[in-house]
C-alpha cells in the first residue's frame, strides 16, 4: 500500500476524509469516474493524483485510477490541504458593505474571480482582500484566505468573508446546515408555466464537458433551487428572485437550464437563445446577482442582513428591455 507523504500534525488537522460505499449499481465502474461524480468540484486530474499519492484507498488498500469496483467496496478520500501559493496583495476593485474585527461583507462586481487557479494567477478577489486586510483565516489554505462560499467570475452581489479562524468555522458551519439564508436576482430565457416553484435535482461534474455541471440521476449531490417570478419582460424573458438551499457549484444556473430557463446571458448553460435586438440589450454576461445575505454573526450572534442593489449592468439590461415594450 502506498503511503502518503508525510504530514505535519498542523497539516493533519486540515485534512478532509470522504467515505463511500459503492452501491450495486455502481458496480464495474471504474475507480476515477465514480469519484468524479461523487466529488464534483474535485477534477480528474486531481483525483487521478490523488489515487497516485496514496490519498485513495478501496478496501483498505490502493488502487488504480482504471480499477474496477465492487458492491460494497468502502473507498476512502483524504484531501490534503492544498499547495501554499504565494500570493502578492493587490488593488481588485470591490465594495464593503460591513466590516468587523471578524468578517466582512462586500458587493463583488462581475468578472473577478474569487480565488487564485488555472489561468487565473493574479487579479482575484483573494489578492484584492490581501491588501485590504492585514490578516485573513487561513483554513482553507493560502490560496484561499477567507473564503467560504464562492460567486461565479461572472456572477455580481454579496459575499461574506472570515477574518479569523473562529469565525471561518462558525460560518462554515451556518452555511453547512443550511442557516445562512441567500437570494438572488435574475433574468431568464422564456415564461416559467407557475409563478413560483422548487426545483430538487442532484448535481455533479457534467459525463462529457469538465467545465459544466449537470443534474444526474445518480451520483450527484443533492440540491434544491426555490424561484419566485418578479417580472414578466419583453421578448420573452422573466425576472426571477431565486432562493438557492443548498450551495452547489453552478447550482442556480444548471436547475434554471434544467426546467427549461437558462439565466440570459450565460453561454454555458444556453443562455444565449435571447430575442430581444443585440443592438439594443447588450448581455455580457450570466444576468445572476446575489442580492442578499443573511445569517447569525458567527462570533456575536447579532442577527445581520445585508443587501447589494442589482448590479448597474444588468440593472441596465432590465430598464433596456421595458423601453422595448413601450417603443
Amino acid at each position: 500500500m502506498v503511503e502518503p507523504d508525510h504530514e505535519s500534525e498542523h497539516q493533519l488537522d486540515q485534512r478532509e476524509l470522504f467515505e463511500f460505499a459503492v452501491p450495486k449499481e455502481r458496480e464495474g465502474q471504474r475507480l476515477d469516474h465514480f469519484l468524479v461524480a461523487m466529488l464534483p468540484d474535485l477534477s480528474r486530474s486531481r483525483i487521478s493524483n490523488l489515487i497516485r499519492a496514496g490519498f485513495i484507498l478501496v478496501s483498505g488498500t490502493s488502487s488504480k485510477a482504471a480499477s474496477r469496483l465492487k458492491n460494497g467496496d468502502l473507498i476512502k478520500v483524504t484531501l490534503p490541504p492544498p499547495e501554499p501559493l504565494e500570493i502578492k496583495p493587490e488593488k481588485v476593485d470591490f465594495s464593503i458593505l460591513y466590516e468587523d474585527e471578524h468578517l466582512l461583507i462586500i458587493a463583488k462586481p462581475p468578472g473577478i474571480v474569487v480565488h487564485p487557479g488555472c489561468g487565473h494567477k493574479e487579479g482575484t478577489l483573494v489578492h484584492g482582500l490581501l491588501a485590504h486586510c492585514e490578516n485573513l483565516s487561513g483554513i482553507s489554505g493560502v490560496e484561499r484566505p477567507g473564503i467560504v462560499h464562492r460567486l461565479d467570475k461572472d456572477t455580481s452581489g454579496v459575499m461574506v468573508i472570515a477574518k479569523n479562524d473562529r469565525s471561518h468555522h462558525g460560518l462554515v458551519e451556518l452555511f453547512k446546515s443550511r442557516q445562512v439564508k441567500k437570494v438572488y436576482h435574475a433574468i431568464i430565457v422564456g415564461r416559467p408555466e407557475i409563478r413560483k416553484g422548487c426545483v430538487s435535482q442532484l448535481i455533479g461534474r457534467h459525463r462529457s464537458n469538465r467545465r459544466k455541471m449537470a443534474v444526474l440521476e445518480h451520483g450527484g449531490r443533492d440540491a434544491v433551487t426555490c424561484w419566485t417570478v418578479l417580472e414578466e419582460l419583453p421578448y420573452n424573458m422573466t425576472y426571477i428572485e431565486v432562493r438557492p438551499e443548498t450551495g452547489r457549484t453552478h447550482q442556480i444556473r444548471v436547475h434554471m437550464a434544467f426546467l427549461g430557463h437558462p439565466v440570459a446571458g450565460d453561454e454555458l448553460y444556453g443562455g444565449k437563445q435571447l430575442k430581444a435586438p443585440k443592438e439594443k440589450v447588450a448581455v455580457n454576461r450570466q444576468c445572476l446577482h446575489a442580492y442578499s445575505l443573511s445569517f447569525q454573526h458567527p462570533v456575536t450572534d447579532e442577527p445581520m442582513e445585508y443587501v447589494s442593489p442589482v448590479w448597474p449592468d444588468m440593472q441596465a439590461i432590465l430598464e433596456n428591455i421595458r423601453q422595448l415594450n413601450n417603443q
